[in-house]
């Protein structure tokens, strides 16, 4: 800025026209600058805050001045600090070189941010809900930590099968989660454990069903999760769309229930895609264990039952009800949230009374509480011991997918039990990350927040984080006392519990809104869908994200310009061509708009008409865009056909003026007619403000500041020609 510096203490601040445009700086040795603000002065000022220096003596403010020269009316380009009153105010000083902190300041504000309470409240939520924590809560969260806690035992066991492990790891995967998001995390609904998506993407990366992948897995997907949380990428995770998530997650339902049908009809065969499962279901349909098939059938059909019993009226408590019917709809109610945990005892109860070969038992789980040890960062394959480099290399793209799924559904699942809050997404990313990199030290697999569990937490009234606790506590009970009566648990229920629990996931509700809304959101929901279903799961998620992406670019490379004609007050012919573009002008569709401005020009507007663009709709422009408006002024220029410019913001008028020397801007209904009848009162635009006539105008603008927009500060380089409104 061509100008210079001068500071004053408040008694010499000196008198400024009204009209002035110039910044005000404010500092202060005892007090912090955002502390002075209330200052108020009757014209217009812009306050910088951030303000660095160093000033001596104690209590008083310093004012600096500073703008182009014209403005304060002084030749040099920078003054020294004066001098206040001695005894009051001290010697003042002020690094004239730097209008941002420095590094101290700035080291020391981060530091005051980092360790405020509020910091600590967001960052730790325990410490907000904790000091408030009563009876009622302690209830309300010891029912449903019980609650979800029958839940996911059956649940765990089951997704353990899903990720080709022993059951044993799904119980694992149950407990640390829980008692870390106690901690940290800020939705009160959320339970963290295994899921069956979590299972069936770390089925696809664990080599060889070998576990130590899986335990790996986990722990370099919390370390990314919250690396990611750090970095604040959590943006990244609205490029995928809800079309996309729709289609994945259907498919992913639809994978992990075909997946369960040998279990159902009681075959054993592998399969690694849904053709390739109905396919040898097919060829091995003869070899169907009827007991199993009977067992699984009766198991689904009433574990739906049951699913309904809690929606019925009359389970709902009414204000009337004695506390003997509360007793009784509560124990109802339970029965319906806690049917997988009933259902498996009691298939696991006629297992072990029936012979041992009637049913396809889960056979014998390890027993006792996982080991606390760092995951392994190497392991054996076939006798031959694989590093942590060849194992990252054999997992592959896993690595990225199976932390995106996780941050996805845990952040989806908080936005949907939020009740209308806003989700702090980075301090979910925290909390799920380290919910991953503890549960690896004692052999998780990776796990995320569960839709199913989440709304049996909520419609259990929860009350507060706490919950997991109890949920955690009792899957560790379970480990340390059940797991020599897990091996009665037949597969076929075990299979039934996972379809029912996956077929809710199929969201075939959503197609027609979809329609509704922007039948070209189609497209991603169905290549996604069928990408998932009869390829892989990752490359769903990439082809839905490369769709979404290439619908957004086309409408920026090509968007829509409305074209009209304004015709003259008496309708005698065309006033101008109104060209509107409806997007930016930035390089994909600079050729698109300059095409569709010269049709206008030259069909509508006949080579003759005047043509203004509207750019209303631009919210900026690069260099690429400016050299193709550059041509296409050139080309209005050889048919002398006049074009104007209206509704420019300062950016793009900055960004325009810089390499287009006599553009014509109207910033007005009257500039657009002034500029029409200077065109029709001449033949040619050299009627117009030439290059030179603007230089000329700048320069008087400097000599006499009352000549200038206040606002507007001097600039070098080409300006633009501007149509006066009292021409009209």
């Amino acid at each position: 800025m061509r100008g210079y510096t001068q500071a004053y203490s408040i008694q010499e601040l000196p008198r400024v026209d009204l009209m002035t445009s110039c910044r005000l700086l404010v500092c202060s040795c005892s007090y912090h600058p955002n502390d002075i603000l209330h200052v108020v002065f009757p014209f217009h000022l812009f306050i910088d805050r951030s303000v660095s220096g160093v000033l001596e003596g104690k209590g008083t403010c310093c004012f600096c001045l500073y703008g182009p020269r014209w403005a304060l009316g002084r030749e040099k380009k920078s003054a020294s600090l004066g001098k206040a009153e001695e005894g009051k105010s001290g010697k003042l000083t002020m690094n004239q070189s730097s209008n941002t902190r420095s590094i101290s300041d700035l080291v020391q504000a981060r530091a005051r941010k980092f360790f405020s309470k509020k910091t600590l409240h967001q960052r730790l939520p325990i410490t907000q809900w904790l000091p408030k924590y009563n009876l009622e809560s302690l209830e309300g969260d010891m029912v449903a930590g019980l609650t979800v806690g029958l839940t996911v035992i059956p649940q765990g066991i089951a997704y353990a099968l899903v990720a080709g492990l022993s059951p044993n790891y799904g119980l694992y995967s149950a407990f640390m989660g829980c008692f870390v998001y106690m901690f940290l995390g800020s939705c009160k609904d959320i339970t963290i454990g295994p899921t069956a998506i979590m299972s069936i993407m770390t089925h696809e990366y664990s080599v060889e069903k070998n576990p130590d992948y899986a335990i790996l897995l986990c722990f370099l997907s919390g370390l990314i999760i919250f690396a990611a949380g750090l970095c604040n990428l959590g943006f990244l995770i609205t490029f995928i769309s809800k079309p996309v998530i729709a289609g994945f997650t259907s498919a992913a339902a639809i994978s992990i229930a075909a997946s369960q049908l040998k279990g159902l009809f009681g075959l054993s065969y592998q399969s690694e895609s849904v053709i390739e499962a109905f396919s040898k279901l097919f060829e091995n349909i003869g070899d169907t264990r009827w007991q199993d098939l009977v067992l699984g059938i009766c198991s689904m059909v009433v574990l739906l039952l049951m699913r309904k019993l809690k929606d019925l009226k009359i389970v709902k408590v009414q204000p009337g009800d004695s506390t003997s019917v509360r007793i009784g709809k509560k124990i109802l109610f339970l029965t319906s949230v806690g049917r997988n945990a009933i259902v498996v005892i009691v298939a696991g109860i006629i297992a072990f009374a029936v012979n041992r070969d009637t049913f396809t038992l889960t056979g014998d789980i390890e027993a006792g509480l996982p080991a606390f040890k760092a995951p392994p960062f190497s392991t054996w394959d076939n006798g031959t011991e694989v590093y942590f480099n060849e194992m990252v290399s054999n997992v592959g793209a896993g690595i990225i997918i199976i932390p995106l799924i996780s941050i996805l559904e845990s952040i989806a699942i908080a936005s949907a039990f939020a009740g209308g809050k806003t989700i702090d997404a980075t301090q979910e990313m925290y909390a799920l990350g380290m919910c991953n990199i503890l549960g690896a030290f004692v052999q998780s697999i990776p796990v995320t927040g569960s839709f199913s569990r989440t709304a049996v937490n909520s419609t259990s009234g929860v009350k507060t984080p706490a919950g997991g606790i109890v949920t955690g506590l009792l899957v560790v009970l379970a480990l340390a006392f059940l797991t020599p009566y897990f091996k009665y648990i037949p597969k076929a229920t075990l299979s039934a519990v996972i379809i029912c629990a996956v077929i809710f996931m199929v969201e075939y509700e959503t197609v027609r809104p979809i329609w509704k809304a922007r039948q070209l959101d189609q497209l991603p929901l169905w290549g996604t869908f069928f990408t998932c279903l009869f390829w892989k799961l990752e490359y769903g998620i990439l082809v839905g994200v490369g769709i979404n992406l290439a619908i957004l670019l086309y409408g920026i490379a090509r968007p829509k310009v409305n074209i009209s004609t304004v015709l003259r007050k008496d309708e005698s012919g065309p006033h101008y061509v109104l060209v509107e573009p409806r997007s930016g002008l930035f390089f994909p569709s600079v050729d698109h708009i300059r095409g569709q401005v010269t049709k206008a020009g030259v069909g509508q507007g006949e080579s003759s008409v005047m043509v203004v663009v509207d750019c209303k709709h631009f919210t900026g422009v690069d260099y690429t865009a400016t050299k193709g408006m550059k041509n296409l002024c050139q080309d209005f220029e050889r048919r002398h056909q006049p074009l104007v410019f209206t509704n420019v913001t300062p950016g793009v008028e900055r960004g325009l003026c810089s390499l287009i020397d006599n553009i014509v801007i109207a910033h007005s209904s009257e500039q657009i007619d002034a500029a029409y009848k200077n065109v029709s009162s001449n033949a040619a635009a050299e009627n117009h403000y030439s290059g030179d006539e603007a230089t000329r105008r700048l320069n008087r603008s400097e000599n006499d500041p009352e000549s200038l927009d206040p606002l507007l500060e001097p600039i070098g380089g080409p300006r633009p020609v501007m149509v006066a409104a009292h021409n009209v």
